[in-house]
Parts: C-alpha cells; structure tokens; sequence
C-alpha cells in the first residue's frame, strides 16, 4: 500500500476552492492493481480539486505514453494517453445506484484515496483493438504480417471472368 499513499489526498484542512495536485504514473502503479497490459508507462497525472462546503470537485487529468503490444504483430508501440474525467464527492450514505460521476463518501471522512480513479481513467482510455500505427500506414515489417497476408483469401476467376455464381449476390448491394 506504500505504492499508493501518495494518491491519499486530506481534504478536511484545505481551504475552500481549488487545489491543485500532480502525479508521476508509472509501470510501478499498474502493478499494483495486478495489470500487465503495459510494458512501460510513462504518466503524469493532474488532480483539481474544487472544494466547496459541502462537496468536493475533483477534475482529473491524464496525459503521456504507455508500451502495448500490437494485437496483430505482437510488437510493442507506444500509444499516446489524453484523458480527463470529472467526479463529484457528495457526503451521506452510499447506495447502488449511484451515478458515475458522482461518489458518496460516509459523513466524517477527512481523506479520499485517488488511485483508484486515476487507474480507471488510464485503462478506460485504451482502445479496444491495439493496432501498431505501422500497420496502419504499411511500414511495418513483421513475420506476423506477412504470413497474414499471403493467407488473406483471393478473389478466384474461373478462365479469366469473374464467378457468374456472385454474379446474384452482388446485385444485392
């Protein structure tokens, strides 16, 4: 938990309005939460917190890089990371249907640990589908990519004309 103390930010003694707050995120924070989709992280993290007299405003902001791998070459790139989100901390009782972007602490609360919310807002960010960024604009040489493409299926023509059999299908577009 030494990893995460830092993120405890002690809101009972600041002044109402906003505070700022940085944070370097690297591969070290990811490990924490037991994820290893990343090779390298290189992070910074930005937290304001707007506190008003009875919430708090809290504008997260991350931007840098993180080493994936590529689902179709295996190779590892570095994705760019550009991110904010916004969360509002009420004081009450927690219940399941919360929305979000808002977050119910329990009345008497001096303190809210971030790290949570900063690792949500990273891997949220990611894209679905990983693509190295040379695939995309045909640089990349991989062993991967050449096996996929001489296994990409042909468009077979029987004696030189196309197969009247497609013929049907193709008056449907």
């Amino acid at each position: 938990m030494n990893v995460l103390k830092e993120y405890t930010l002690p809101f009972v003694g600041l002044k109402d309005g906003k505070h700022e707050f940085t944070f370097e995120i690297d591969t070290t924070f990811f490990a924490h939460f037991e994820f290893t989709d990343f090779k390298k992280a290189d992070l910074k993290g930005l937290l304001v917190l707007d506190k008003k007299p009875a919430f708090l405003e809290l504008h997260f902001e991350v931007e840098g890089q993180v080493e994936l791998s590529c689902d179709v070459s295996t190779e590892w790139f570095d994705h760019p990371i550009a991110t904010q989100f916004d969360l509002i901390v009420k004081f009450g009782t927690p219940s399941d249907n919360d929305p979000d972007e808002i977050l119910v602490i329990p009345e008497g609360s001096y303190q809210i640990n971030v790290a949570h919310h900063f690792y949500e807002i990273i891997v949220l960010s990611l894209p679905l589908k990983r693509v190295h960024p040379g695939i995309e604009d045909g640089t990349l040489k991989n062993e991967i990519l050449e096996k996929l493409k001489a296994l990409e299926p042909k468009e077979e023509k029987l004696n030189g004309q196309e197969d009247p059999r497609w013929n049907k299908l193709k008056d449907l577009l």
